[in-house]
């Protein structure tokens, strides 16, 4: 789901740790929430997103009339070398077209899954690569590298710090896998619960979980998992034992529209395959479902209690309660219809015995001959109906009505489409980026070619400022609303964790930059319902960017949130921002001292941390926020900027933060 490589890699992406610090004596803290302890022993755990995993193979597959072969250990997903070397060959016709043909055949095998069990191709098979080099980046290279860097820009920050080695653990995972599958087949969540236990062991504190996009989902689905490993009376002892914080980055809490379009046309991600091709891989990937959207007012059967109450033995009976709302407002609570496709209809309704009265509803009227516009809704997308009403012209939809119920539908844990409720952590940030153009719904149309090039996408709807419009520019009805998403998120979804929110909540709007502290806004103690958004009135200079903070001011006994806006920050490259890596290390630096009156870290200034951030003012003839840098020359610099430093170390800067 991206549109290059270079996108790809950040959104698929998935998820990171940061540490804690280097020292620290006990932490003598009067908010029952915080951790009392050493929190040099905090450990910080990485679960990466979507495609943020190198896949290597686990065969030797011969590829004929081709270099490109695969042997074990060869970087599966993602080698662009050899992707690359596709194109290279398009010289002569016919010998070229075989070779091509060939190479592109043996990468879909080392990738491709059985779409009804998950299975590996029987002539090629790809496993997860391991530890920190898995995640940083996915395609090493003077070239690729810097375009495949996912993670490799956190740990530079940990290690400037002074994080120790030992105190970063990653976890990747087959993120082609439904959350069922990754624990059948390679005991996932069995081996994330014993990091968080062999962590704690190794250093003798709790971790912080740092997760981008679709780790968040997995994240949610090992805490549910837990739950059911776990004694009740113990499952949130040991929550509190060993987590300690959680970040959520460009969580899809509601799902994310761009799944649908993966499943109907497929998403290339910028390599050299037809978008036919790049359907066939996602539809046969089950994880591609966990990202489908949902509505915010039907849930599934709790899971939970099934077990306790002899209801488990009902699993083929799945409910989908929804509530009255659902039913009385449009569009399932989104901006507006995020699925409108044409279905060729010359026999009237007589031709689709599959689809609903739902759905028989909302065909619109139609002259003889002409195609039918079916729309559906997050629900309908969430249930099912989709698929149900174009099953006798897509041969997808009898394979992914089948991943749906079985994997997710009738999970033994829980049904992922339903809403998120604040995970039982003592502290959560959830974090996204806001006012960018993003796609909230599509139109879909017969191509007039065979499977799986059927459907072509005539029409996408965007959600601007206030306002929905088509790809063509034209104003569509709506729900638009004052806040857009993040370029591949509706802000619908990612903003549901201010649901999360305590029942007062203090807003600060400050800008990204370094600043003075002149030009912050704040409004305290802001009534919150929940169930109900909350949006920072607040004026924006023209050409700044701001970064807006939602804090409990009343919190829930216990726990601590805030909620992070970042202005115009992409969902595929938001945890590569300088800004919002700075704003987690001065929240975690805040935690650890002793001396700390408040809750959150103060938002009045922002001054340079980093030798990176000192830089030479042209106007003034010396380096620039004279407070902090000097000018500092060191050999090897090659501009002035370079030997502008931090007058003081890092560690002593941020104490002006506490």
């Amino acid at each position: 789901m991206g549109a290059d490589l270079k996108s790809e890699t950040a959104y698929c992406t998935v998820i990171a740790v940061i540490l804690l610090l280097c020292g620290g004596g006990a932490a003598v803290e009067d908010d029952e929430n915080e951790f009392h302890g050493d929190y040099s022993k905090l450990s910080g755990i990485i679960i990466p997103g979507f495609a943020s995993t190198q896949l290597r193979a686990w065969s030797i597959l011969d590829c004929p009339y081709s270099p490109l072969d695969f042997n074990p250990l060869d970087l599966v997903w993602l080698d662009s070398t050899k992707l690359e070397n596709l194109l290279r060959i398009l010289g002569s016709i016919c010998y070229v077209i075989v070779k091509l043909l060939s190479a592109v055949n043996c990468w879909f095998k080392c990738m491709v899954l059985d779409p009804y069990n998950e299975t590996d191709h029987p002539e090629c098979k790809s496993r997860p690569d391991s530890g920190l080099s898995a995640i940083t980046e996915l395609d090493p290279g003077y070239i690729t590298g810097p375009l495949s860097t996912v993670w490799k820009e956190w740990l530079k920050w940990c290690v400037e710090f002074g994080i120790e080695a030992n105190a970063i653990v990653a976890v990747p995972y087959d993120w082609r896998l439904s959350p069922t599958k990754l624990e059948e087949r390679d005991l996932y969540f069995h081996k994330l619960k014993l990091t968080f236990e062999t962590a704690f062991k190794l250093r003798g504190g709790p971790s912080i979980v740092f997760a981008h996009s679709m780790g968040n989902n997995v994240f949610r689905y090992f805490l549910e998992w837990l739950r059911l490993e776990i004694a009740p009376k113990h499952y949130l002892e040991w929550l509190d034992q060993h987590i300690h914080a959680y970040f959520a980055v460009g969580a899809p809490l509601l799902g994310s529209v761009e799944a649908i379009k993966s499943t109907l046309s497929g998403v290339t991600f910028g390599l050299p395959v037809s978008e036919g091709t790049a359907r066939l891989l996602s539809n046969s990937f089950a994880s591609s479902l966990w990202l489908m959207p949902f509505s915010k007012n039907c849930k599934g059967d709790n899971t939970f209690w099934k077990h306790f109450s002899g209801g488990a033995a009902k699993k083929n009976k799945h409910v989908y309660h929804c509530t009255d709302e659902e039913y009385q407002s449009k569009y399932s609570g989104w901006p507006t219809n995020i699925i409108n496709i044409e279905i060729p209809s010359p026999d009237g309704l007589d031709a689709y015995p599959s689809v609903t009265e739902a759905v028989k509803a909302n065909m619109t009227n139609m002259e003889c001959g002409l195609p039918t516009l079916l729309s559906f809704t997050a629900r309908e997308l969430a249930d099912g109906t989709l698929f149900k009403a174009i099953k006798d012209y897509d041969p997808d939809s009898a394979r992914m009505l089948h991943q749906l119920k079985k994997l997710y539908h009738d999970d033994p844990v829980m049904n992922p489409l339903t809403p998120w409720e604040r995970p039982p952590i003592k502290n959560v940030f959830c974090i996204y980026g806001a006012h960018l153009k993003t796609e909230v719904g599509y139109y879909f149309a017969p191509s007039g070619k065979p499977y799986p090039d059927n459907w072509i996408i005539t029409d996408v709807i965007y959600e601007t400022e206030g306002s929905l419009v088509s790809r063509s520019g034209t104003v569509v009805d709506g729900n638009a609303g004052p806040i857009t998403g993040d370029e591949t998120v509706p802000y619908h979804s990612l903003s549901w964790c201010k649901n999360w929110l305590g029942p007062k909540v203090n807003i600060t709007m400050a800008p990204q930059p370094e600043h003075d502290g002149s030009d912050v806004q704040i409004e305290l103690n802001v009534e919150h319902e929940h169930g109900s958004d909350i949006i920072a009135n607040m004026t924006k200079a023209p050409r700044v960017k701001y970064i807006t903070f939602y804090e409990d001011s009343e919190s829930i006994p216990g726990k601590r949130t805030a909620v992070w806006e970042l202005d115009k920050a992409n969902h595929r490259n938001i945890v590569r921002s300088p800004v919002l890596m700075r704003e987690l290390w001065l929240q975690m630096w805040h935690d650890i001292q002793p001396g700390a009156k408040s809750k959150f870290v103060t938002k009045a200034k922002r001054g340079p941390l980093r030798d990176a951030d000192c830089y030479w003012d042209y106007g003034k003839a010396c380096c620039a926020w004279q407070e902090y840098c000097e000018y500092r020359y060191s050999f090897g610099d090659v501009h002035l900027g370079q030997s502008c430093r931090l007058r003081n170390t890092s560690a002593n800067m941020l104490l002006q933060y506490i």
